[in-house]
């Protein structure tokens, strides 16, 4: 099959009970846009959070969100269905790498991750799973991921406090919109708020629209070369074990939904990641991940055709041309986004704890207590250590906590029958 063809599902206009359109099959080209436009709508809010947080060019993480998206297609040759969308594990350290060596450094870290990620897909390619498997079980990664979130609360705070009324009603915006709503607007319900907050602030005269008025409606994206710093590099190494988390995670979850073995797609999906996000942070733009919001597209319509995803990758570089779209996200308001952090780091904290759940890590034994326990701590509280030139923050001392002390330890428990 040509790598742009797809079967025809049905008569292309229904989809019996109990069926799916598969990978290699399509509806008709008409809804086939209409579901890929659903899997732009369902990756924006999350895709242009980054850039806002992190004062990156909105339209240019778009447009290699799309290319990336695009790649990744060609790469898992059409077998991954799947959008690369801005991952929220770059927050903490391109905030660190900013602060000490500015944004060019923080694009550096961003290419090596994607560097060392196409790597490990290579390995994984050879050498298959098991290794990652025994590397990162649930108690690690899910430490990892919820000190990713909660390191990141002063950040939160410094923002609530310059803004505190429209961050209150940004939050609030957010809670409402998720308890109240179903389906689509409570997966978007941060963007959802994050709009709402802008408005009031907009209303209420605290939104500088120089930059807008100033903006042209159509251009090409701003590219920035990124330079390559080993302190700030260091900083992003933790962020690789996430992406391979993220990206395991998605294509077991695919295989689940669709019936299809895609075991030996793990490793193409690990190095399709990795070469979109070494091209995005080359160009200016913020590492990618495959997205669970784009799942949860696929899962209410029950169409996991990749035709659609073409759609949204080549849509999502339509909408990166518009500089004055680009500058209204960019002059969201501080309390908008303090209102933001405190939901959405939270919640990167929380999805922590439901890894821990859902691999049922047993903290009854008490190798695994201490290990998560320290680990916490030591990134909630960002303690960091130098070392000559290079300073070691706290998201790297407790990954390390958790990665080599979970090894040490229970490899001890298991020799001395200790283990519970």
């Amino acid at each position: 099959m040509s790598l742009l063809s797809w079967k025809l599902h049905g008569n292309g206009k229904t989809i019996s009970s109990g069926e799916v359109v598969s990978t290699d099959e399509r509806l008709t080209w008409p809804r086939t846009i209409g579901v890929g436009l659903q899997h732009i709508a369902a990756m924006f809010g999350a895709t242009f959070l980054v850039p806002i947080i992190t004062g990156f060019s909105p339209t240019t993480t778009l447009f290699f969100s799309g290319i990336g998206t695009i790649l990744f297609l060609i790469i898992t040759q059409n077998k991954v269905p799947s959008y690369l969308g801005s991952s929220f594990a770059f927050l903490a350290p391109i905030a660190a790498a900013k602060a000490g060596g500015g944004m060019s450094a923080a694009l550096g870290g961003v290419v090596v991750t994607g560097v060392i990620l196409a790597v490990v897909g290579l390995i994984v390619r050879q050498a298959g799973i098991g290794w990652i498997n025994w590397m990162l079980p649930p108690v690690v990664t899910g430490t990892i991921v919820m000190v990713i979130g909660l390191n990141l609360a002063g950040a939160a705070k410094g923002n609530f406090e310059k803004g505190p009324i429209i961050g209150v009603i940004t939050l609030a915006s957010i809670g409402i919109i998720s308890a109240a709503s179903r389906g689509f607007l409570n997966r978007i319900s941060i963007f959802a708020g994050l709009v709402i907050g802008y408005v009031v602030a907009y209303i209420m005269g605290d939104v500088d629209t120089a930059g807008i008025t100033a903006a042209k409606w159509f251009a090409a994206p701003s590219f920035t070369s990124p330079t390559f710093d080993g302190k700030a590099i260091v900083l992003f190494l933790p962020v690789v074990l996430v992406l391979i988390a993220e990206n395991v995670g998605h294509v077991k979850a695919v295989s689940a939904m669709t019936g299809k073995n895609l075991d030996d797609q793990m490793g193409a999906a690990l190095f399709a990641d990795g070469v979109a996000t070494t091209l995005a942070g080359a160009g200016g733009g913020s590492g990618t991940t495959t997205y669970a919001e784009n799942i949860g597209v696929m899962a209410a319509t029950r169409v996991y055709s990749t035709a659609a995803y073409w759609v949204a990758g080549a849509g999502a570089i339509l909408l990166s041309l518009s500089p004055k779209f680009g500058a209204v996200l960019s002059s969201t308001p501080v309390g908008a986004l303090g209102g933001v952090g405190v939901a959405l780091f939270g919640m990167i904290g929380v999805l922590g704890a439901r890894i821990w759940i859902e691999g049922r890590v047993n903290f009854a034994d008490s190798s695994n207590l201490l290990i998560a326990a320290s680990a916490l701590i030591i990134g909630i509280a960002d303690m960091s250590w130098t070392s000559g030139d290079y300073t070691f923050n706290g998201i790297i001392n407790a990954t390390l906590v958790a990665i080599v002390g979970y090894r040490l330890l229970s490899s001890i428990a298991k020799a001395r029958g200790t283990s519970n």
